[in-house]
């Protein structure tokens, strides 16, 4: 009989969900009940997203997760969190990360290209639109759930209009609290990750003129 380190019996918390977010995903069939999975609601997975979040940003970058599931299993595929800080990496947002990540599983699995079609795509910030093109051009996700459109303006009228059809906004507060204070410690990587260096000179303009501005 299998022993695992998360059994069916484990209780649903923030360790056991942070302990899932750092596990590397080939490993999390090995460690964790694929019952104790079942028992995840929507909110759980997109709190595991939100840890990954928390790590990246504890790393020095942004602090966006994402986490892709089986639709039928409810099995993590895919996950991770965006590297530009880490890794002057301006390409791996939560999203990308974690679609290479369930790339580099299947790999590992000796399969092709993964089929998204019947999984779910969980990420802890609305997509920018490079991802929503991902998402309605590539993946074609079963369902999408956003995790915070409180930090920047939701793009899920852009994703449905792509093509995309079950998206639903699931905010975490944790996450939203997080992303809050990580654009007001690092608001130069905030700009650069949505918009490069131009979003930045921008904001940078905008708050020299409202410094000027008569109130």
């Amino acid at each position: 009989m299998e022993e695992y380190f998360i059994t069916k019996d484990t209780l649903i918390n923030n360790a056991a969900l942070n302990a899932i977010a750092y596990i590397p995903t080939e490993h999390l069939s090995k460690l964790v009940d694929p019952d104790f999975f079942k028992k995840l609601t929507d909110k759980d997975f997109m709190r595991i997203a939100t840890f990954l979040a928390q790590k990246s940003f504890d790393e020095g970058g942004c602090p966006i997760g994402g986490v892709i599931i089986d639709g039928l299993t409810r099995q993590i595929i895919g996950k991770g969190h965006n590297t530009l800080g880490q890794e002057n990496d301006s390409t791996t947002h939560g999203e990308t990360a974690a679609l290479r990540d369930a790339g580099r599983l299947a790999k590992l699995k000796g399969l092709g290209p993964v089929d998204f079609r019947k999984t779910t795509m969980f990420t802890t910030l609305t997509p920018c639109i490079v991802c929503c093109a991902q998402i309605n051009n590539r993946c074609h996700f079963e369902k999408v759930f956003i995790g915070d459109i409180t930090n920047a303006p939701s793009t899920e009228a852009l994703l449905r209009a792509g093509g995309s059809e079950h998206i639903e906004v699931l905010e975490d507060p944790k996450a939203v609290a997080l992303y809050s204070k990580y654009s007001k410690v690092r608001p130069d990587l905030h700009f650069i990750d949505w918009g490069g260096h131009k979003k930045l000179d921008e904001a940078k303009a905008d708050a020299i003129k409202d410094k000027h501005t008569p109130q």
